[in-house]
Parts: C-alpha cells; sequence; structure tokens
C-alpha cells in the first residue's frame, strides 16, 4: 500500500501527460486559460502543454500527499518533504519557462538525494539507516549491512544516471514510460533481489515445531 502511495503523483504524472499529449490543441488552449499567468509570456503551446499540465498535477499531488499524512497525525518521510521541494522547484521552473529540462532532472535529483543520505550517513552519524529501518526484521552481520548499504547508494546512483540518459537521448513521451513503468520495475525487481539474497537472515517468530514421541513398541 505505501508503494501504491509513493507512487501515486508518478501515475498522475503518467495519466495527464498521455491524456494532454492525444488532445494538444484543447490542452494548450486549456493551460494558456488557466496557466497563463503563471507562464512567461502568458501562453502555452500545443508542444509543452502536456508536460506543464503534468507538472501541475504532480506538484499538487505531492503537496496533498503532505497534507492527508499531516491531517492523519503521521510522520512525513523525509524523502517525501525532499520530493516535494523538488518538484516545487523545479516543476515551478519547468512551468514558467515552458522547459520541461527541470522537471526531468527532478527524478535524478531524488534519486542521488536518497543514495547520498544512505552513504553519508554511516560516514557522519555512525548510522546505517538500511539498519534502523530493517534491524527489527532482520538479524545481519555487520558486512552484511555494508553491503546491503552499499548495494541501495550504488542502486540510486545509477538509476539517477539512467533518468537523464533517457531524458536527453529519448523523446519526452518514451521518457515519461520510462519514469512509471522502468522506474517502478527496476525498483520491484531490485527489491525482489534483495529479498531473496536476505531471506535466510529473516527471523523466525515462530519455534520449530518439536517432534512428536516415538511410539512405544
Amino acid at each position: 500500500m505505501k508503494l501504491l502511495f509513493d507512487f501515486l503523483p508518478i501515475a498522475l504524472f503518467f495519466a495527464v501527460f498521455k491524456y494532454a499529449e492525444s488532445h494538444r490543441e484543447a490542452a494548450a488552449a486549456f493551460a494558456t486559460s488557466q496557466l497563463g499567468f503563471m507562464v512567461s509570456g502568458g501562453t502555452v503551446g500545443p508542444t509543452e502543454a502536456p508536460v506543464l499540465l503534468a507538472t501541475v498535477v504532480v506538484i499538487i499531488a505531492t503537496l496533498a500527499q503532505v497534507i492527508w499524512l499531516k491531517l492523519r497525525g503521521r510522520r512525513v518521510d523525509a524523502m517525501l518533504w525532499v520530493s516535494l521541494g523538488l518538484v516545487a522547484v523545479l516543476g515551478g521552473a519547468t512551468i514558467y519557462f515552458h522547459n520541461e529540462t527541470f522537471i526531468k532532472w527532478k527524478p535524478s535529483v531524488l534519486y542521488w538525494a536518497m543514495g547520498l543520505s544512505l552513504w553519508l550517513s554511516p560516514l557522519l552519524f555512525g548510522r546505517n539507516l538500511l539498519r534502523v529501518l530493517l534491524g527489527e526484521q532482520m538479524e545481519l552481520p555487520d558486512r552484511v549491512w555494508h553491503r546491503l548499504n552499499f548495494a541501495w547508494v550504488a542502486f540510486f546512483a545509477l538509476m539517477g544516471l539512467l533518468n537523464l540518459w533517457v531524458a536527453y537521448h529519448f523523446s519526452t513521451d518514451a521518457w515519461v514510460n520510462f519514469k512509471l513503468f522502468g522506474g517502478l520495475g527496476l525498483m520491484l525487481l531490485f527489491t525482489l533481489a534483495q529479498g531473496l539474497y536476505l531471506s535466510r537472515h529473516l527471523k523466525n517468530d515462530e519455534a520449530p515445531a518439536s517432534k512428536a514421541p516415538a511410539d512405544s513398541a
């Protein structure tokens, strides 16, 4: 459920972009009438309208996530605050300058922020964040926690680079597809691989069943 909650803004970005992409003229007219005051020149063209409208929606969706968690008295993860700040700044720049490049950088910066936090936490604070989060479910030697942490740092670093490679070498439509399906798919595959590798370290909460006594002769 949390995974679906985390990916909701991305799914909405995808849906709005695809719809606006197939109705460019109507999207441009709507964006100009509703967002003209937010963009340089006051006019949104058919080419940039889909990504601008999708960007507005993802900003609203991310802000709504924070508000919803606050109203329910739940903790807002640090990465959600970072995501909100990035989407507000980079998304705002995309809207104002009619330039999709800014919002295309947002996933990479977020990936790198997550990787950097995992890398620096043991160095600066002596805390392995993965161990803090998963330590109650797994008993691992220190070297295994270190390897696990490094694997996630490397994964986030590579995901950031891969996002930029797709953004600069393929169309915006292809990048939007990768943003949802590629990002989610690779995250699930990597998580599954980690789970398989670490499955033997999971705690067994149930005591093993005792053997039945042998029948008397």
